[in-house]
């Protein structure tokens, strides 16, 4: 039987690190697959390419499937992000970020039941870039919105909840001050809601949404919403279950998907064997799970669920002090008692 090709994009920063350490752990719970490795970030600027390269864009496009880890953006200047890039040029439209209690990973939240998913518009909004200085004291941007764009959105958020069983959705909108752009994507959200009368369907406003998630998380299930907002909420969400080192995600388009941990490159702690390898990890669980390869996906996520249990071995930002390959090598162990 042939191998399951997958591209590797390890990213720069702390990512090497921590794709050698899900990789080792893929090995080591039995996944066979034949693993293209290729560039992005600050090794493809170190030879004067773009941060995310035609060439590897072009192998993801054929391949269909990717592990990424995180790449370095500038802030206000410099090059523009591979992450952006990536989801445009390959259109990965949707962008799913799950958030959930995880027993042993202490938080302000420890007390409330969260497991809720954010199903982010990947392409257009604010995100499609198209900003102009028409004046040095004018800075303009363009937000878009199309109806396709929502219906594909929404269509997709709507069948998730269908096939994971849950039961709710709900809008994150302005759609009080944004009557025109905002108003379009709750548009089609209830009109693609009638196609479900089995989910229930409601809205936000995504002000509202933030307040309600930093005091009853609990009550959400699946949010869908645009682009900048998701960016926005989803990371919110992160941080009421212990934090991005712990955050996996996907990026999902028709004929290709990425997943990635969506945490920063860290550099001040990269090549110092400190890095949480876990977003990247369950990112990889949720690749597994979108291959269909599901009795491995929940014996690693087990794994993963007994270290961070009990406690005894973590890495520095969940409160441990344990390096990247001693957080590796515990989780190998388990895997033997999943």
């Amino acid at each position: 039987m042939e191998k399951r090709r997958i591209a590797i994009v390890p990213g720069d920063g702390i990512g090497p690190e921590i794709m050698d350490a899900t990789l080792r752990i893929l090995d080591a719970a039995g996944f066979e697959a034949e693993y293209e490795f290729l560039e992005a970030g600050q090794p493809a600027l170190d030879k004067g390419l773009p941060a995310m390269p035609e060439e590897t864009l072009a192998r993801i496009r054929e391949i269909g499937l990717a592990l990424k880890g995180p790449t370095a953006t500038p802030v206000g200047k410099g090059h523009t992000s591979a992450n952006v890039a990536l989801r445009k040029s390959l259109d990965l439209y949707v962008n799913v970020r799950p958030s959930r209690n995880i027993p042993g990973v202490h938080t302000l939240f420890d007390e409330k039941k969260i497991d809720l998913v954010i199903v982010r518009e990947n392409t257009e909004d604010l995100y499609a870039g198209i900003e102009f200085q028409p004046h040095p004291d004018i800075a303009q941007a363009i937000k878009v919105i199309t109806r396709p764009g929502c219906q594909r959105l929404c269509e997709y958020a709507f069948n998730m909840v269908r096939q994971q069983g849950r039961k709710r959705l709900t809008a994150v909108h302005k759609a009080n001050i944004m009557k025109l752009s905002d108003g379009l994507f709750l548009e089609v959200f209830y009109n693609v809601a009638k196609d479900y009368p089995d989910i229930i369907a409601d809205d936000i406003i995504v002000d509202n949404c933030c307040m309600q998630l930093v005091t009853r998380p609990e009550q959400f299930d699946v949010l869908v919403t645009e682009n900048l907002y998701g960016d926005i909420v989803s990371d919110l969400c992160a941080g009421l279950v212990g934090g991005l080192g712990i955050a996996p995600g996907a990026n999902i388009g028709k004929n290709c998907a990425v997943f990635e941990a969506v945490h920063g490159s860290a550099p001040d702690i990269a090549g110092k064997n400190l890095a949480n390898p876990t977003a990247l990890l369950l990112s990889a669980v949720m690749m597994l799970r979108h291959i269909d390869q599901n009795p491995l996906a929940s014996r690693i996520g087990r794994a993963v669920l007994r270290v961070q249990k009990e406690g005894k071995i973590t890495t520095g930002d969940l409160g441990g002090t344990a390096t990247t390959t001693e957080y590796t090598d515990e989780i190998i162990r388990q895997l033997a008692l999943a």
